[in-house]
């Protein structure tokens, strides 16, 4: 356990004066994601460890550069986990990256995302000072929630020094049950089975067959698995793992890779020049994977004629935008709030675009 608070805060202070642009580094187990890093690096690995775990209260407050696994290993002694699943894309990863893209895993649809689980936050705005925001507890926020405002923000508005977050109790029993089915057909199953009472936690499709993760108690698991049919996939728990943390064979190519979101419902038709296997859906047809080196504008007009939007996840021209274009009165409500916490602009600038 390393507070380095006093250190992080006088390095910010120091690039405010000079307006030295700072690129700030946990793990930096997800350097590839947004657009290419620029400044002089702050790194918060160091700044690490359990602050307060308060088992029977389901809360947790935790420095931003503890690693993910140390978590779930404190977590896992009491039978108990962060419920959005986080992906780790590496050993180094820390609560604080994670936070700061707002990533969660295949139960996100049915659990919620990392943000909807943030209760509290302490950060150091662009100036260097110390603010903190929300609490421990769930009904703690009077006002506009800054807390969950730094979920996503891709560290553009504050350094993140400690988060408290929500968290749950183990489920009793899981399995994983296929059904063969093609893009279209996965969609209306997984559609239909979303809008049942069943305890499944993940669903996903790779055109030849639609995975099932089903957790609740032993009797609810069996009961459901009969009524989903299809079979029992022996290897569950690895898949969703994998899944979680594209090491699926989809996901080793030298495409660029687009993550397109859209409405679960939204008809699956293929887009010029891709094949089924360029395609993966997830999260119950809601979160789309595509994998091919067509134009972003091309890629973003067709998720967006889906009532939708795209973003280039892995490879692309990161000097170039890889996030979803914002409309002008968008754009400058974020950079309001850009100069609000950070008015000489030096906390990751353009990670998320080139102008905030």
């Amino acid at each position: 356990m390393t507070d380095i608070t006093a250190q992080l805060q006088t390095q910010v202070r120091e690039a405010y004066v000079s307006e030295t642009a700072l690129n700030i580094i946990g793990g930096n187990s997800k350097a590839w994601y947004g657009r290419e890093p620029q400044g002089e690096p702050l790194h918060v690995s160091e700044h690490s460890g359990i602050v307060n775990y308060m088992p029977s209260e389901l809360v947790l407050t935790v420095r931003a550069g503890t690693k993910l696994s140390e978590i779930a290993d404190a977590l896992d002694k009491h039978g108990q986990r962060l419920p959005f699943d986080p992906p780790h894309f590496g050993e180094n990863a820390t609560i604080g990256g994670t936070v700061a893209c707002n990533f969660s895993g295949p139960r996100r649809p049915y659990a919620g995302s990392c943000r909807d689980f943030i209760l509290g936050c302490t950060m150091l705005n662009g100036k260097g000072e110390r603010l903190r925001f929300g609490g421990e507890v769930m009904k703690n926020v009077a006002g506009f929630d800054v807390s969950r405002l730094m979920a996503g923000s891709m560290g553009t508005l504050g350094v993140l020094l400690d988060v408290s977050l929500k968290i749950l109790p183990h489920r009793l029993a899981e399995q994983t049950v296929v059904v063969d089915a093609g893009f279209e057909q996965a969609i209306q199953l997984m559609n239909h089975w979303a809008g049942t009472p069943l305890p499944v936690t993940a669903m996903c499709a790779d055109g030849n067959l639609v995975y099932f993760r089903i957790c609740g108690t032993p009797s609810s698991v069996a009961r459901s698995m009969q009524e989903i049919g299809g079979s029992l996939f022996d290897d569950g728990k690895n898949f969703w793992k994998d899944l979680r943390e594209h090491q699926l064979d989809f996901f080793e190519t030298d495409k660029v890779l687009y993550r397109l979101s859209v409405p679960p419902a939204a008809s699956f038709e293929l887009l010029d020049g891709t094949q089924a296997n360029d395609w993966f859906v997830g999260w119950g047809g809601a979160q789309r994977w595509l994998k091919s080196n067509l134009a972003f504008e091309y890629v973003q007009t067709y998720a967006k004629a889906l009532g939708g939007h795209a973003r280039i996840m892995r490879g692309g021209d990161r000097k170039e935008e890889v996030f979803a274009p914002l409309q002008p009165a968008l754009m400058k409500l974020h950079q309001k709030l850009k100069s609000s916490f950070d008015p000489k602009g030096i906390l990751n600038a353009g990670r998320m675009y080139r102008d905030l």
